[in-house]
């Protein structure tokens, strides 16, 4: 991720626009959105659209490598609403680089959900908390992220240190 990258164009946007987005989010990753009373509003942030619900970045919206629109919550969307699929747990050796924005490697995962397929965006998590460390792009299937211990699994695309992540709006 560019570290120059900044927030512009912030717009509001109606409930019923981003209803549906925020449906195919939940359904993906088996999430209960509460979003009763929100203030929702799109922002661009590099070639990424941020979608902020009641002033927070929440979720955002990016091209997959096929092309395709896709949605997927921020660290801090994760944080609130706490997905149960697409999860990928490391051990302790692996944070410290993660936490810098490196790639994940087969190496440091530990468990992962079997379901996840090439090219889904995933999230990643310490084992012993449970806590978000990382999302990216999942670079093989889950089974053989389990099975294999050499090469990268996930490229990573916003993590802890990253500057969306201490985004204050």
């Amino acid at each position: 991720m560019s570290k120059d990258w900044k927030l512009k164009k912030r717009r509001p946007v109606r409930k019923k626009v981003v209803l549906p987005l925020l449906n195919k989010l939940s359904n993906s990753l088996g999430l209960d959105i509460d979003i009763q009373n929100a203030l929702f509003e799109f922002a661009d942030y590099g070639n990424w659209n941020l979608i902020l619900i009641n002033k927070l970045p929440m979720a955002i919206e990016l091209k997959n490598p096929d092309g395709e629109l896709v949605a997927f919550p921020t660290l801090k969307g994760i944080l609130s609403w706490k997905p149960s699929l697409k999860w990928i747990s490391v051990d302790r050796g692996a944070i410290p680089f993660l936490l810098n924005g490196a790639d994940c490697m087969m190496a440091g995962i530990q468990d992962c959900d079997r379901e996840i397929i090439e090219n889904d965006l995933v999230w990643i998590r310490d084992e012993t908390h449970k806590k978000p460390i990382a999302v990216g792009w999942a670079l093989t299937d889950g089974k053989n992220m389990i099975n294999s211990k050499s090469g990268k699994g996930i490229s990573t695309i916003h993590w802890i240190g990253d500057e969306l992540w201490n985004l204050e709006l």
